[in-house]
């Protein structure tokens, strides 16, 4: 198979980038990434020796780059990852978010549909539902409510690649997978933060009184997941992605204080954001009971593996919360300007 994952240098894309090499090593993926401040080559490094691996720096907005790669690589199926995709960026500059994460997938949808790909797997957020009230836990057939800029562009692209089922039977599949953590993840998510924050004895700033709850899914899990949806989903459905593990940001931020022997003086509440929703819950019977699928992993050692691996990757948090990756680059991947 011949796959383009797009925004694969990003923290999801390339945690499924490696496992689909590791998984399937007569796939041939192509990795479509604009690197732009979340994407990173280094969250690859070692991959590109792959034979069965190629990088190409470009935007999907770019529908010239898109229809050449499709033709180009015999591309069978599209995985698309790439989005702006941090809350709080999206309040201070909508139009990014509406470029990428709409119109970009607009680009992708139209090009899949005109090189006739197998599958398009579009990966969107528990986020485009909206908050959650009550116990419930939302089910894919829930109207979408999203509240911030960000979650309405994604929904706005979830509808757009449906229509693009409905009206021209492209064959895709939706996926809407909780709150993510684990390795390579940008340092400017709640988990990452608050683990390389408290490394360096800083304040972990917790928005409001921190009883915001999010349902958290490990990464790992995730590309279990993906990979079920990619292979055995069926075509115009949406699958919601969760672990069950709901906890408030205060929980999580007192479960990494003692994972890491840090005081609790370290937290510092601060001034609520916009359009804050309480509580996020998904129910995905429908992909545990129609493909299988169940997380491996339990909260408490995923969570301890992502704090080991931010312990041990110190150089690679301290470069990217500085700005030196783009150093980086220029001086490790003088390639992309040839």
């Amino acid at each position: 198979m011949r796959l383009l994952v797009t925004g694969g240098c990003g923290f999801i894309g390339s945690n499924f980038v490696r496992f689909l090499l590791k998984k399937y090593p007569d796939y041939k993926i192509i990795n479509l990434d604009k690197l732009t401040y979340a994407g990173n080559l280094e969250n690859l490094s070692g991959v590109e020796k792959n034979l069965n691996y190629k990088f190409i720096q470009g935007d999907i907005c770019n529908s010239q780059l898109v229809n050449q790669i499709l033709e180009e690589e015999q591309i069978d199926s599209i995985i698309n990852f790439a989005a702006e995709s941090h809350v709080d960026r999206s309040l201070y500059d909508p139009m990014v978010f509406v470029q990428t994460n709409f119109v970009g997938t607009q680009v992708l949808l139209q090009s899949a549909l005109q090189h006739k790909v197998s599958l398009f797997l579009q990966i969107s957020t528990d986020e485009v539902y909206g908050p959650v009230l009550g116990n419930q836990k939302y089910k894919e057939d829930e109207p979408l409510s999203p509240s911030s800029p960000y979650a309405a562009s994604k929904a706005s692209a979830d509808l757009l690649a449906l229509s693009y089922f409905k009206s021209f039977n492209l064959p895709l599949v939706i996926a809407r997978p909780t709150n993510n953590f684990g390795a390579y993840q940008f340092p400017e998510k709640l988990i990452p933060l608050f683990i390389s924050n408290a490394l360096e004895d800083k304040s972990l700033p917790i928005y409001g009184d921190g009883l915001y709850i999010r349902d958290w899914l490990y990464v790992e899990d995730h590309c279990q997941a993906l990979d079920l949806i990619l292979h055995k989903g069926m075509k115009g459905e949406i699958y919601n992605i969760s672990s069950h593990n709901e906890k408030t940001n205060l929980e999580i931020t007192n479960l990494i204080l003692g994972g890491l022997g840090k005081p609790k003086s370290l937290i510092k509440h601060v001034p609520d954001r916009p359009a804050h929703d309480r509580r996020y819950a998904l129910d995905s019977t429908k992909l545990e009971k129609e493909l299988g699928w169940k997380s491996k992993i339990s909260f408490e050692k995923a969570l301890q593996e992502t704090i080991n691996w931010y312990k041990t990757n110190k150089s690679w948090w301290e470069r990217v919360k500085s700005g030196e990756y783009q150093k980086y680059y220029e001086k490790h991947y003088a390639y992309l300007k040839k």
